[in-house]
């Protein structure tokens, strides 16, 4: 790709890694798996995304535990059972050239709760619910599950859960791997004193109630291939007073960065049915943006209603981030990768089946 092309069409190295362009294909629940494995499903829906060239092809949240997942049709990587379905996966993107990565998540307080399409709220042990942890016995919502506060037991098991999942994502032929501390789950309900109500270790201060965070990073990252870029996606603010906000995750970025975190995902809410949020287009690309401005060395990825590929890029040449993260507009247009390049005139690598659909004006 020449130097004076798009900056959405530039490649980015990370690690050993080249990404071909700047394009993510952010993770998004499915809701469609079976006692966590990937299926025809999975390769389709994300298989086509590398037909149409975007640079890097996350999935959906997978749980690091049963207990992890969000419904009971979640992704998993809590079993060596996971590696071959999601490997089919990872041949296939490969194989038609973009690269991939997984986000590991555990719900927390959130699991146990119906898909979208299914219900609200708890989902009952007949049809498959169990008991949820979190910081202490705060719930969501009444709707949803009351959790058992965690124990120094439980905190080191999930710890090391994360560390087998990054292990068996390795084994799956992932190129990177994506910590999941927003959207109110477990991580992020450590990091918020609106969840997190603990008197130990893990509560009270900023570095208590960061320590479980930094403690699964860390161990993620020294059991994942020091070649490898390690992702991590953090809520900047609950959008809620007295929650979690921008200039704690901007003090958290600069401690993962010199944990060897590679790219700082900056998403936002999801953690209190009290959060006040008015979206609009790029709403969140400021905090990214005040990331990037106050860590050096730590690449920034955006999300957040970035729709037109001419928003893409001017966030890009603005310098407000590194990469940019779309999740409802491949949903709308899996070939949005394609339409990017002809709106900005670049010259996009694909398949060649698909190059007759590629035409610059």
């Amino acid at each position: 790709m020449p130097d004076n092309a798009p900056k959405l069409f530039q490649p980015l190295k990370l690690q050993r890694l080249t990404l071909p362009n700047r394009i993510v294909v952010s993770p998004m629940c499915m809701y469609s798996a079976h006692d966590g494995l990937a299926n025809d499903f999975h390769l389709v829906h994300l298989g086509q995304f590398a037909l149409a060239g975007a640079g890097l092809i996350f999935t959906e949240a997978a749980a690091v535990s049963p207990e992890g997942r969000i419904s009971p049709e979640d992704l998993g990587l809590w079993s060596d059972d996971h590696i071959v379905p999601l490997g089919r996966v990872t041949d296939f993107i490969h194989a038609h050239g973009s690269l991939v990565g997984i986000q590991l998540a555990h719900a927390g307080r959130k699991a146990s709760t119906y898909a979208p399409w299914r219900g609200k709220g708890a989902v009952t042990p007949e049809h498959g619910g169990w008991g949820v942890i979190g910081p202490d016995t705060q719930s969501f919502a009444p709707i949803f599950p009351t959790p058992s506060a965690m124990t120094s037991v439980d905190i080191k098991r999930v710890i090391q859960d994360f560390v087998s999942a990054a292990q068996r994502a390795e084994m799956a032929g992932f190129d990177a791997v994506e910590v999941h501390a927003a959207h109110g789950y477990l991580l992020h309900q450590f990091l918020s004193p609106l969840s997190n109500s603990r008197t130990d270790e893990y509560g009270g201060s900023f570095e208590n109630r960061t320590r479980f965070v930094m403690d699964v990073v860390r161990a993620v990252r020294g059991g994942w291939p020091m070649h490898k870029p390690l992702f991590v996606r953090l809520s900047a603010t609950d959008w809620a007073e007295g929650g979690w906000d921008l200039e704690q995750t901007v003090k958290l970025a600069g401690l993962l960065s010199r944990e060897g975190v590679d790219v700082l995902d900056v998403s936002s809410g999801g953690l209190t049915t009290a959060q006040q949020i008015t979206p609009g287009p790029g709403y969140q690309v400021p905090f990214a943006s005040a990331v990037k401005v106050a860590v050096s060395g730590l690449d920034v990825m955006a999300v957040g209603m970035i729709e037109s590929p001419e928003q893409a890029e001017a966030i890009l040449q603005n310098g407000e981030a590194d990469l940019i993260a779309l999740g409802r507009p491949f949903l709308g247009d899996p070939h949005w990768s394609q339409f990017a390049a002809q709106k900005l005139g670049a010259d996009l690598e694909m398949v060649p089946q698909y190059q007759r659909g590629h035409r610059l004006d």
